[in-house]
């Protein structure tokens, strides 16, 4: 019987190209590594790779090994996740795991469809950075990962991109603060206290490129990766903030703020990443499906 291991060592090597990069991403020397394929080849009867300058490339067996294990890793994980969300035990759980630039009144809503189930539903929630969140991922320690941005195309984690929605931004403030920089927008921003989002939220790029292309060069007072925290110091009007469009009464409501202007230049996009193209979590289905509506009628809510 072939040896999990050993497909997962070929896998890697496959996927990474060499076995000294295999080795890194395994935290194993390249040695063992080397020894386990050996092992598999014999095993089969077959060369898996040949040598193609510094890399390693398939052969036509190695290619049909590699489709086989791909799908033998995703049946795995579907074990993994059904027992982990408690098909066995009449509990449903979902980990989610949500970027620090994500707004909670957001992550709210996107998640709210989760608790169809009622209390046969158990969400796990974390907050962290998306490199972080992606690894735990990864290592099935989470179902998904809500965030501003996708998984980079070649790269190292394999996982899904799925876009939830997409909104526009505006622009809000304290009151005493929109009526110190009155006027028309975006000119009223104009060398007026800005709070900025931090630089691993996708928008932060975006937002610095479209303040300078209208050559409004607000004085950045502070600049934050926790949204929430982002927002206590909008409440206490120490300067201007964006938040996506869709969002933009609630948070005004939410904080005492109000609407300054809109930026319809700029689009904020939203993400559910998971190890599954095709999703069986019932409580991670019901999230994709309905995240559409989340986002139409944007800022009307």
């Amino acid at each position: 019987m072939i040896n999990y291991k050993h497909l997962q060592y070929f896998h890697v090597v496959a996927t990474a190209g060499t076995v000294a990069r295999a080795a890194q991403q395994l935290h194993v020397s390249a040695q063992a590594i080397s020894t386990q394929l050996q092992v598999l080849e014999d095993q089969l009867g077959e060369e898996l790779f040949r040598k193609k300058g510094r890399l390693l490339e398939l052969t036509e067996a190695g290619k049909t090994v590699l489709q086989y294990a791909e799908q033998i890793f995703s049946l795995g994980n579907e074990l993994e996740q059904a027992i982990r969300r408690g098909v066995f035990t009449g509990t449903e759980t979902l980990r989610v795991g949500i970027c620090d630039v994500i707004p909670k009144t957001m992550a709210f809503r996107l998640l709210q469809p989760a608790r169809d189930a009622g209390l046969a539903m158990r969400l796990v929630c974390r907050e962290g950075r998306f490199a972080d969140l992606v690894q735990d991922l990864s290592a099935h320690r989470l179902d998904l990962v809500i965030s501003d941005q996708g998984l980079p195309p070649g790269g190292t984690v394999r996982g899904h991109t799925h876009l939830l929605g997409s909104s526009t931004v505006a622009v809000v403030g304290h009151a005493d603060l929109c009526r110190r920089y009155a006027g028309t927008f975006p000119q009223r921003l104009r060398e007026a206290p800005f709070l900025m989002p931090g630089q691993d939220a996708i928008i932060h790029t975006q937002l610095k490129g479209w303040l300078e292309s209208q050559q409004l060069r607000p004085i950045v007072v502070g600049e934050f990766d926790d949204g929430a925290l982002l927002k206590s110091f909008a409440r206490a009007g120490a300067g201007f903030i964006v938040v996506p469009a869709v969002l933009a009464r609630t948070v005004c409501e939410q904080h005492e703020l109000e609407l300054a202007g809109m930026i319809d230049a700029i689009v904020e996009q939203f993400y559910a990443v998971t190890v599954e193209r095709r999703v069986h979590h019932p409580a991670l289905r019901r999230i994709l499906d309905r995240a559409g509506a989340i986002f139409a009628g944007e800022g009307a809510t």
